[in-house]
């Protein structure tokens, strides 16, 4: 027995005879072969209308009904013929269940997979761009998971801290990168502290440092502030012949040029020499056209810009004289004083051989007795020049007197005038104590404080006025006094007799070296080395500096006896031992330079 199973194209039937089933199995199977044969027509149809509701379907219809072979077409439809009706046929007939293997020439994919593979988009057009941007995307996050599925999965098992283990620490292994010891983005900038040009100078200034070695220390930190001040190079200082001291130093004789330029480059230019250019360099100092004069003592920061900085601009180069105490302290910005202070004590520095010289001599005033002792160094002024400059009256015999007298008539005619004055200015300056104590008066005082007749005193003075007779009461209370050429062979010290200021630079610094500093009158030597030692800290070591006053009214006292007169010494001195002290106004910073140069230090 036979059954017939239809299999329905477009237009055709095809009758295929299979072979004899059942009656159950039969009626089965012609179900199967209906209802596969209908969901292929709905199929078909489906599709047919998707594709005659696409916008270019309706623009190619349109174009074929106006052209005038639109007549001699084959019609289109359901039941027509044509090549699209064999085509129909033809998948049809290939893409039956139903059908013997060797009819399955090229087999379709299923609907939704044509779609996935852009075969066949089943949305309409409008979402086409939309859907194959979404795929894209997915695309991406699949390759991105896939790719750091590794990274993630070792940061997941990497332990995030150390483990301790007991006592010790167990840290994941880390390699040493280069950029731990270098800036790797270093080499892309480079900066360096700014130095005007030479172009951008409002011009050049050119001192005289005149006096002692201290008085033109003092002139140098003042030229250099001043400098500051006006925006100006300074020319290297010269250091003037003292009419007194009668030297003729260079300032590379006693200071370190290299030191001194290189330390202040940030602050200051500073050349050593008048510039190549100019060519009038005799006439610095003889031309009133390029010098500035009558410039006032303790001037302004401001005067100097009104009144100096206007020429400089004008002649490029221009001298300053006199220069002696010609600026101000409470006057001028506190950055001003801040320089001062770091000229003084940081950029003019001696030279090396002075500087050897004197560590030398402080290690053998240590070592005098056998075994490390303290010294003291006492600056004793009493040179011929500084008794007669003082105008005081001392004990002596009345032809020291005369002598005296006919010294300070030569010197200081317009001061001396016919010497009737002298004597009642002599008494009213001793009782303001403002005489230079004599070497018999600061051996009492320092009786009176306690230093025993042990005591190693390094002696910093120059020739003292009446020789061995005026240093006989202080050498008989203090023995052990000695001078810098006690201490060194005269071959040691023969390289620095060249210069007198080279001798007064090894005075300066053994004096600030000592354990105890003790100065008998004012003056630059005695109120820079009491500013040194407190700026330095060694301000915890004693820098006494007498009372005057008391000790006039005291010595002149016959009824005071030595445990009162003891008294009243130790007790006046104990608030003039070297501590730093707050400055009032008009009051210099080289001996006290606590308010601009110093701050206090934090306890711990």
């Amino acid at each position: 027995m036979f059954l017939w199973a239809v299999a329905r194209g477009r237009h055709t039937e095809q009758v295929f005879p299979l072979p004899a089933l059942p009656p159950p199995a039969a009626a089965a199977a012609a179900a199967a072969a209906k209802a596969m044969a209908e969901l292929r027509h709905s199929t078909v149809a489906a599709a047919a209308a998707r594709s005659s509701n696409s916008p270019a379907k309706r623009d190619s219809d349109a174009s074929a009904s106006s052209s005038p072979f639109a007549s001699t077409s084959a019609p289109r439809g359901r039941g027509g013929g044509g090549a699209d009706d064999d085509d129909g046929g033809k998948d049809a007939h290939r893409s039956s269940p139903l059908l013997p293997h060797h009819h399955h020439k090229r087999p379709r994919l299923p609907s939704p997979l044509r779609s996935l593979l852009a075969l066949e988009d089943p949305r309409p057009h409008s979402a086409s761009s939309s859907y194959r941007i979404l795929l894209a995307l997915l695309a991406f996050i699949l390759l991105a998971a896939v790719f750091s599925a590794a990274s993630v999965w070792f940061r997941f098992n990497a332990p995030y801290l150390c483990q301790k283990d007991g006592i010790t620490l167990h840290c994941p292994e880390t390699k040493e990168a280069p950029s731990l010891w270098e800036n790797p983005r270093a080499a892309t900038t480079s900066w360096k502290p700014y130095v005007p040009p030479e172009n951008e100078t409002s011009g050049y200034i050119f001192i005289h440092a005149e006096g002692g070695l201290n008085q033109q220390r003092i002139a140098i930190c003042n030229a250099v502030a001043i400098a500051k001040i006006m925006k100006a190079t300074l020319i290297l200082p010269v250091l003037k012949q003292d009419q007194i001291w009668k030297d003729q130093t260079k300032f590379e004789d006693i200071f370190d040029v290299d030191h001194f330029i290189n330390y202040l480059k940030d602050d200051v230019r500073i050349v050593r020499d008048i510039p190549d250019w100019f060519t009038e360099k005799d006439e610095l100092f003889t031309s009133i056209k390029r010098t500035v004069k009558n410039i006032p003592k303790y001037a302004s920061a401001q005067f100097y810009i009104d009144n100096v900085l206007p020429r400089i601009k004008e002649k490029k180069i221009m001298s300053i004289k006199p220069f002696v105490d010609r600026l101000g302290y409470d006057n001028v910005p506190m950055e001003i004083n801040r320089l001062r202070c770091r000229v003084n004590y940081h950029a003019l520095k001696f030279l090396p051989d002075i500087e050897e010289m004197a560590d030398k001599l402080a290690a053998r005033m240590r070592n005098r007795t056998g075994s490390v002792n303290p010294y003291m160094a006492l600056h004793l002024r009493f040179e011929k020049g500084m008794v007669g400059l003082s105008f005081c009256d001392f004990a002596g015999t009345r032809e020291e007197k005369e002598m005296m007298a006919a010294y300070r008539q030569k010197e200081w005619p317009r001061r001396y005038k016919n010497g009737s004055h002298l004597w009642p200015l002599a008494l009213q300056k001793r009782k303001e104590g403002r005489c230079p104590l004599e070497p018999g008066e600061i051996a009492i005082i320092l009786r009176a404080l306690g230093y025993t007749r042990g005591t190693q005193i390094y002696v910093a003075s120059g020739q003292v006025y009446g020789g061995k007779n005026r240093m006989a009461p202080l050498r008989n209370m203090f023995p052990n006094l000695v001078t810098k050429e006690e201490l060194a062979s005269a071959a040691e010290m023969a390289p620095f007799r060249k210069h007198v200021t080279s001798l007064a630079a090894l005075d300066f610094l053994v004096c600030l070296r000592s354990d105890a500093f003790v100065m008998t009158h004012g003056g630059n030597f005695a109120k820079l080395i009491m500013g040194a030692r407190r700026y330095g800290g060694h301000h915890r070591l004693k820098s006494i500096k007498p009372d005057k006053g008391l000790m006039s009214k005291s010595l002149g006292d016959p009824h005071m006896g030595w445990a009162a007169f003891s008294d009243d010494v130790v007790i006046t001195h104990q608030t003039r031992a070297g501590l730093p002290e707050p400055t009032f106004p008009n009051y210099d910073l080289w001996e006290n330079p606590l308010t601009p140069c110093m701050c206090p230090t934090t306890s711990t």
